[in-house]
């Protein structure tokens, strides 16, 4: 029996993490080829031992501390990297736990690193937009590894649907159904589905790496509009959606909404950048989905399937 390659996973108990775990292990033949090493700070953890039981094998390691990093990528022929910015809410701290990965898979040989990246707002934006770190900073590190040489693809999460149910899409005082965002009704949003949908996606990097290698994959079911995600709200729940609206916020209004929910003002104008960049510039400057689907063996959630699913949305008809 052939050697199965090893793809080390970071982040394997969270939403992207975790997706590409039980993506892998849940194809017959992807399970075949591969042993997935999940790794987490704490393996004792239910969380852990939920992947164990799918098959996974769990090491520890600190993403601050690079040696433990290093001891993880060992002998792996690809990597999943993914960084948490919210965390620390630190430019600086998430590249540095970028590049410990890259120099780890530099280190170890790593054929395929696939890093889970965003645009640079500061430059998609011509600098009109340069507090949006959390997308900088990912962005860096993806130059970080394309300087480094390793062989890499780079996985761009959309605009995540867990955002909305119960969040950014609410029940109001009123008993009315409100979506609320600090931009026009008409600006396209890229929707995804984190936790179904990032293993479907990196599953089609791994299988399609020569395709793939220095490309980015724009990790999205489609664009929707403001104003066509409140009506497919109200076509899947007709009765509860019947009066929902689309409400445009003063950016005002939003950052204070923002900061009343525990934001630092830095952070609610982060946030309020990060929204103004889907109308003014585009989510991915305005660059077509359709390229990206095509290393899709299972079609991206769509955000009617997704409501359906969503548990802030459970008891609507």
């Amino acid at each position: 029996m052939a050697t199965k390659k090893i793809i080390t996973v970071f982040g394997a108990t969270g939403a992207q993490g975790g997706s590409v775990v039980k993506s892998i292990l849940g194809d017959a033949k992807m399970k075949e080829a591969w042993t997935v090493r999940g790794v987490t700070r704490d393996t004792s953890k239910p969380s852990a031992k939920a992947l164990e039981s799918l098959g996974a094998e769990t090491v520890a390691a600190d993403l601050n501390d690079a040696a433990s990093v290093k001891a993880a990528i060992k002998g792996s022929y690809a990597v999943f990297g993914v960084t948490n910015y919210w965390e620390k809410q630190s430019k600086e701290a998430e590249f540095q736990q970028g590049k410990a990965m890259a120099d780890g898979a530099k280190e170890a040989g790593v054929q395929h690193f696939v890093w889970s990246s965003l645009p640079n707002v500061t430059k998609l934006s011509n600098g009109a937009l340069t507090g949006v770190e959390h997308f900088d900073s990912k962005a860096q590190v993806e130059e970080y590894l394309r300087e480094s040489g390793i062989p890499s693809s780079f996985f761009m999460p959309g605009f995540y649907m867990s955002n909305l149910p119960g969040g950014m899409f609410r029940q109001q005082p009123t008993g009315e159904y409100a979506f609320s965002l600090p931009i026009p009704g008409s600006s396209p949003i890229p929707l995804f589905d984190s936790e179904d949908d990032t293993g479907k996606f990196v599953k089609g990097i791994l299988l399609n790496r020569e395709k793939v290698l220095g490309k980015r994959i724009l990790a999205a079911s489609r664009y929707y509009t403001c104003d066509e995600i409140v009506e497919l709200f109200k076509q899947t729940f007709p009765e509860s959606g019947k009066n929902a609206k689309y409400n445009e916020l003063p950016h005002t209004v939003f950052k204070g909404a923002m900061i009343s929910f525990g934001r630092s003002e830095f952070a609610a104008e982060e946030l309020l950048q990060n929204m103004r960049l889907l109308n003014e510039f585009g989510y991915y400057g305005g660059e077509p989905l359709e390229e990206s689907k095509e290393i899709l063996e299972e079609p991206a959630t769509t955000w009617e399937e997704y409501m359906k699913k969503a548990k802030a949305f459970a008891e609507l008809k």
